[in-house]
């Protein structure tokens, strides 16, 4: 007995270890290697090329001589990378073997430079340009399954190999955010730099800047090296500055979520020479309100039209989508189809509002003694539903409750005019016999 629970303790261990080697394996990834062609003279620059390319991530040195380039992919197209940070090794840019949906990747040369930005200028202010740029450079980007993941690389190659080193990486989990009107948001970008490169501690500098619709603007930018912030920083952003130099987050934090907040975010980290960013894309959803006019229907007859008009405000972004529908008093629901919609109207807060008019024309539909009237908006944000009570009068014979209603009526009546009776006889009779005894005497 004492064996065979070794051995299943032993077979478990296994079992967990192969588990873990195989979670933590470092991906092969699928990429495009995009570069311009040469210019064809009169300094007109051609167009970009891209090829099939192929990255086996590593997290050491240790070279894989079992590489083989597929059929369709230039062996000299076969890079492998060293990512010691395991990066690159995230489980979203390692799909499953034989699945459809692989992660995004691309793969460009990178040409080293210094920068001419106040907040970066200092990182190049000695104007020299280190023997160590003097390799091979690339850009890649990828993109993980679902979005999980945005990653942005720049690495270092000796001329003439195949092997590349990461020196670094900028990361975000939150490649796509959604948030409500007036919450905290968090950007989430994160940066690591390679220990074992000359850059390592030469200092850095971290930018965000705001895309929507082709116009762009600062919102914040830091000098990592002289601990200076730039002075167009936008109100309500800020960053966790303790946490940028002990942990590279980078993260942007908007204090309150506003409709202007919507748009794509570029984070940008610099280092002498190099830089790397990512995009996130931040969309602030608002479900609308509702509100119905008027708020209690007026008494309705058979073959009356009502107007009813239902506002959704405060909503972003467009559009939202109408309904009515009404629910009888059996408690079965029609969907009402004689509307209209308004224009959209946008407030000072950027939140839109619309209007849409209903017209129930009640000879045309069997509402019985009426129902619940709803108006229902649907939204990207969520949606919502408002209700008004709808009372027709006259247009069937009375139910149940109105007949024991009138029966009792009629009780309290019949009771009240046998009242009124029985005191008039009984004050007749008496004044008789007051007569009477009169009469005698």
């Amino acid at each position: 007995m004492t064996e065979l629970s070794t051995i299943y303790k032993l077979s478990l261990i296994a079992v967990t270890c192969f588990i873990q080697a195989c979670s933590s394996s470092c991906p092969v990834l699928e990429c495009w290697f995009v570069q311009e062609k040469a210019g064809r003279g009169g300094g007109l620059t051609g167009a970009t090329t891209q090829e099939k390319s192929l990255l086996h991530i590593r997290t050491d040195g240790q070279n894989d001589e079992s590489q083989r380039a597929p059929k369709d992919i230039n062996p000299e197209r076969v890079y492998s990378v060293i990512d010691p940070a395991g990066t690159l090794c995230h489980r979203s840019l390692n799909p499953p073997r034989g699945s459809v949906t692989k992660p995004q990747c691309e793969i460009n040369p990178f040409l080293p430079q210094p920068s001419s930005l106040d907040w970066v200028s200092s990182l190049t202010e000695s104007g020299l340009s280190p023997v160590y740029l003097q390799a091979e450079w690339f850009s890649s980007a990828f993109q993980g399954l679902n979005e999980q993941l945005g990653i942005s690389t720049i690495t270092r190659s000796p001329t003439g190999s195949k092997e590349h080193s990461v020196i670094l990486s900028v990361t975000t989990k939150t490649v796509s955010v959604k948030s409500r009107l007036g919450e905290p948001v968090q950007l989430d970008c994160g940066f690591w730099i390679n220990p074992s490169s000359p850059l390592y501690g030469a200092g850095f500098a971290v930018e965000w800047r705001y895309q929507f619709r082709g116009r762009g603007r600062l919102i914040l930018a830091y000098d990592g090296k002289t601990d200076r912030l730039a002075d167009t920083q936008e109100e309500g952003a800020t960053l966790d500055f303790d946490a940028l130099h002990e942990k590279g987050n980078a993260s942007l934090l908007l204090q309150e979520a506003k409709v202007l907040h919507s748009g794509t975010y570029i984070c940008t980290v610099y280092l002498p020479h190099l830089l790397a960013q990512v995009a996130l894309d931040l969309e602030i959803e608002e479900p609308p309100s509702l509100s119905i006019h008027p708020s209690t229907l007026p008494l309705a007859v058979p073959g009356q039209t009502i107007n009813v008009q239902c506002e959704a405000s405060g909503f972003a972004p467009l559009p939202v989508e109408f309904s009515w529908e009404i629910k009888g008093a059996d408690g079965k629901s029609k969907t009402l189809d004689s509307f209209s919609v308004t224009g959209h109207r946008q407030a000072w807060d950027r939140t839109f509002s619309q209007t849409s008019r209903l017209e129930i024309d009640t000879s045309k539909l069997d509402l019985g003694r009426g129902g619940e009237l709803t108006c229902v908006a649907a939204h990207a944000g969520g949606t919502r539903r408002t209700s008004v009570t709808l009372n027709v009068i006259g247009f069937s014979s009375p139910s149940i409750e109105d007949s024991m209603a009138m029966v009792g009526v009629a009780l309290v009546l019949y009771g009240l005019i046998k009242f009124v009776s029985w005191t008039f006889t009984s004050s007749g009779s008496s004044a008789e016999a007051d007569k009477q005894d009169k009469k005698e005497k």
